[in-house]
């Protein structure tokens, strides 16, 4: 793309499309710019839009559209094509520092986010001059131009609070701390001295805010250096306060020894920030890190002197953990009207800057020494607080509602998501909380009375549901069920998660807890309220809900069957309801989940009925694919699989229709289509490949230029790998056999280029099934076909050295039973200059029964881990649910290699009398012999 006037025109009218809320004009300028993001001077383009358009919607869509153009395509993936030319790279970096600094502050955020990503490739190999050029801004004087550097260095360096050890994380942080540390001091210093000026010059008065802001970003960029977390917005003041009591907590526990001499003045200092804050949400901020720096400071030893007096943690419970505990109005608000983002807060543990959770972490703090002082004065406040309940619940449910999160918090020591409260304090008797005060609110018949305190009895139950005793979580579940119902979208949604959590307890013989017996009486109800609860507002799409949907459905299996014609019609209409513009990414996936499940427990009763799920699906998945919605694509090929694995018969038509748009090369680009689509040709291939082999031939060099795709790729090998293993297993032989020595070749290219452990293990199985499905004699041939003596070449290189590293049971039997087969049906072994490998190779086959994995990766070696490949592409969501059998291409015909071993050596002796146990006696080592009269043993078998 030329850089023009007219180009950048014809930008600009396409970006002005894509903000229009028509979906049939906005896609196709969607559509537009995706075709056009790969030509040079793109992004140029798009720069020179932000910083030059008269219009400033377009600068900022420009600077958006950049922004995320750079998300999606700076990462060069190694084996695919870079997707930014070398010289766009160099004109981005050598103009993005300025523009950013030069940029209003809504374009400079998203021009300093693209800063933060490139530099998380580049920087600093690639990128080294780019720290020098941000601190000689801090010379500038301009505070808009430092708050820029500063906010950049802020997203550059957070990345370090999550980055695992290394010498060379090391090595970046000492050059990102001698580049940066000194200026940034000295910039801190001159705003310091500024901010303690009594006559402040007008001009400072009149940025007082700029100026504030400055010093808040210094204290948070400290603070990421530093790896801590700053995530929520208050006033400049109270941020600032508010960091420096986080910066503190920080320094308490990182540098202990340097910050003892201070510790005392600063628990002074903040103890009265504490007492003296008000209730208004503009404080909870501050209130939340004064209080989390006092839970820091009282679980470490050499501290809790400071906490031992009676006095002192009388003081605590009183006048921080209790008030601070308090339901407020804005918590009221926040659960009424805003109920996403409290579940969020409430259930997610994002509430980690909220005055509760800190004021609960301060109760398990101080707990860790003082449990029986603490326990016994929270007792007295609880006891208090449900005293004034029982007086006048209607007026004083708050202290019913603070009682049960002070109770919480006492009770819990140690918590995981998947088991609830793990251990417990022993002086809460959990059960008889639970019976007094928890049961009254599950059990009442007012849907609309003291919804908070419903939905904190549901939560108790969810929390505590490893520490109460079956027959109270068995009386839970059916008021759970009933809470489906309730108007308050915290109570359904809390009812729903109770029930998720409950329903994957497991009890004895690790069965679930709760049994789809005991489920019976409920099951009609359970299905009805989950349902209709997706049509209460606020919860169309409530992934809670959904994940409650997935898990009923997998604890009560074959129950479902009969509800499954009514249930499969909602979900279907849901999922295109959602396909039209996919939000929720967690609800979509229990969506699909849920799908699998009504498919597998359906059809493992009546495999006929795979036809009417495919009726019912068909048309939405069509839609999905014809609009490509790349959120869906991949949840479709994957339920499309399991749908093609369940049928019995030939391939349907349906199915052959799709077969040739699955080989388009634009759907392959996309790195998260590659699992899924791998599997569906697998199943094609299983299913139909003689139908294949005669009705679609012309797409067999199709199909082997996927596998040319991946196998090229070490991101995506093994796929091929899958491909390829299919297409032998299953595909006529004269079908393919023109192409045979071509797929050698490639893979021989491949070795030749970047030999990796990945791709050697698939290498050794993909030949050893070859051998086993055409000889080893046909393995032989092809293999000196292509160059003479190039079998004895990948035995001695590849096979012999390497086997020990084949893993997995199915990836083990095929490697030995082709190792059997070159051992004993290939006369080439027996009597050429082959013969010098037959011991050495029955050694590594006894190795591989009988030594454990090699597991070790060489040091140059940049192992590239199956599920880890780096992409911004949209990933691959395994669908559990949808899950794949593992597959044995030899099966039953091979139960035990050992004895297969045994049985081909003696018939093999019998051929050649004499020369076998020549072989063994004066080659194979002590050990190995003494395992192979073993395998002999047990055979019933002698070698002659």
């Amino acid at each position: 793309m030329e850089l023009n006037d007219g180009n950048l025109q014809t930008l600009t009218e396409f970006m002005r499309k894509t903000l229009d809320p028509d979906q049939s004009v906005r896609r196709p300028a969607e559509k537009f710019l995706e075709s056009v993001e790969g030509n040079q001077n793109y992004p140029i383009l798009l720069l020179t839009l932000l910083e030059k358009s008269q219009d400033n919607v377009i600068r900022v869509c420009a600077a958006v559209t950049f922004k995320n153009y750079i998300k999606r395509n700076w990462r060069i993936i190694e084996d695919e094509p870079n997707k930014i030319s070398d010289p766009d790279r160099t004109t981005i970096k050598a103009n993005i520092v300025h523009l950013m600094l030069s940029s209003p502050e809504q374009i400079q955020k998203q021009l300093s986010d693209a800063i933060s990503i490139i530099g998380r490739e580049d920087f600093p190999m690639k990128w080294p001059d780019l720290l020098t050029e941000m601190v000689t801004r801090f010379q500038s004087g301009d505070f808009h131009i430092i708050n820029g550097v500063l906010r950049t260095a802020h997203s550059l360096f957070k990345r370090y609070r999550h980055e695992f050890k290394s010498n060379e994380l090391w090595l970046e942080i000492k050059l990102v701390l001698d580049t940066f540390a000194s200026p940034l001091t000295e910039l801190f210093k001159v705003v310091y001295r500024v901010c303690l000026l009594s006559d402040l010059p007008e001009f400072f008065e009149d940025n007082m805010e700029t100026w504030m802001s400055n010093f808040h970003n210094l204290l948070t960029l400290d603070n990421k250096l530093l790896q801590t977390d700053d995530e929520e917005e208050a006033g400049l003041l109270e941020l600032l306060k508010s960091q420096i009591c986080d910066n503190a907590a920080l320094y308490a526990q990182k540098y202990d020894e340097e910050f003892q001499p201070y510790l005392p003045r600063f628990v002074t200092a903040i103890w009265n920030l504490l007492v003296s804050a008000g209730q208004e949400v503009k404080y909870d901020l501050l209130v939340s890190n004064a209080i989390q720096f006092l839970a820091s400071v009282c679980e470490r030893p050499h501290y809790k002197h400071l906490f031992e007096d009676q006095n002192t943690l009388t003081s605590i419970c009183e006048k921080v953990i209790v008030p601070n505990m308090e339901f407020r109005s804005a918590d009221e608000e926040a659960f009424e009207d805003n109920s996403e983002e409290y579940i969020r807060r409430d259930l997610e543990g994002s509430d980690i800057d909220t005055r509760r959770r800190a004021a609960c972490d301060l109760v398990r703090g101080l707990c860790k020494f003082f449990e029986g002082p603490v326990t016994a004065i929270f007792s007295g406040y609880v006891n208090s607080m449900l005293g004034e309940y029982a007086k006048n619940p209607v007026v004083n449910w708050k202290h019913k509602d603070a009682a049960i999160y002070l109770v919480t918090s006492l009770a819990s020591k140690a918590q995981t998501a998947k088991h609830g409260i793990t251990q417990a304090n022993e002086l809460v008797n959990l059960t008889e909380f639970f019976v007094n005060h928890i049961l009254t609110d599950l059990n009442s018949q007012n849907v609309n009375e003291f919804p908070v305190l419903k939905a904190d009895a549901i939560k108790y139950v969810m929390i505590f549901r490893s520490q109460l005793p079956k027959e109270q979580l068995l009386q839970a579940v059916p008021l759970l069920v009933a809470h489906l119902q309730a108007e308050s979208t915290v109570e359904h949604t809390y009812a729903a998660h109770a029930l998720e959590r409950l329903f994957t307890m497991r009890g004895p013989n690790n069965s679930t807890l709760i049994t789809p017996t005991e489920m019976a009486p409920f099951t009609e109800q359970l299905l009805n309220n989950l349902f209709k609860a997706l049509a209460l507002p606020g919860s169309s799409e409530n992934e809670y809900i959904m994940k409650a949907i997935m898990r009923s459905f997998s604890l009560l299996q074959e129950t479902i069957v009969p509800y499954i014609p009514t249930l499969i019609g909602q979900l279907t209409h849901k999922l295109l309801l959602v396909s039209k513009n996919p939000s929720k990414p967690h609800f979509n996936h229990y969506l699909f989940e849920s799908l699998c499940l009504s498919i597998r427990i359906t059809c493992k009763a009546n495999p006929t009925t795979v036809g009417s799920f495919e009726e019912a699906l068909f048309p939405v998945f069509t839609e999905i694919l014809q609009n490509d919605v790349q959120e869906f694509v991949p949840y479709v090929f994957q339920v499309m699989s399991l749908l093609l694995e369940i049928h019995t018969s030939s391939i349907p038509n349906s199915y052959m229709a799709l077969f040739p748009h699955l080989l388009q090369p634009v759907l392959w680009e996309r790195t998260g289509n590659i699992p899924p689509l791998v599997r569906l040709l697998q199943a094609y291939l299983e299913k139909g490949a003689a139908t294949i082999a005669s009705s679609a031939a012309d797409k067999i060099p199709g199909l082997l230029g996927v596998f040319q795709k991946l196998i090229a790729s070490k991101a995506n090998d093994h796929q091929g790998f899958y491909l390829m293993n299919s297409i032998i297993e299953h595909m006529p032989t004269e079908s393919i056999v023109q192409y045979r020595k071509q797929i050698f070749i490639l893979l021989f290219q491949r070795l030749q280029s970047s030999k990796t452990t990945k791709f050697i293990k698939s290498f050794m199985v993909f030949i050893n099934l070859y051998g086993v499905k055409y000889g080893a004699i046909a393995l032989q041939e092809i293999f000196d076909s292509i160059q003479p003596k190039m079998f004895g070449m990948v035995l001695e290189k590849i096979v012999i050295p390497e086997v020990q590293k084949v893993s997995g049971p199915v990836e083990k039997k095929i490697c030995a039973v082709g190792i059997i087969k070159i051992l004993t049906e290939c006369p080439a072994m027996m009597d050429t200059e082959y013969t010098k490998l037959w011991t050495p190779l029955l050694q590594a086959l006894i190795g591989l029964f009988e030594l454990p994995e090699d597991d070790s990766i060489p040091d140059d070696e940049h192992f590239i881990d199956i599920e880890d490949t780096a992409s911004y592409q949209t990933a691959f969501s395994q669908l559990a649910f949808a899950g794949k059998k593992e597959h044995d291409p030899i099966g039953a015909a091979v139960s035990n290699p050992k004895i297969l071993l045994a049985q081909s050596l003696h018939k093999l002796s019998t051929a050649c009398p004499g020369r076998v146990l020549s072989m063994l006696s004066t080659s194979l080592n002590a050990e190995a012999l003494q395992y192979l009269q073993g395998y002999l043993l047990a055979a019933s078998v002698q070698l002659v």
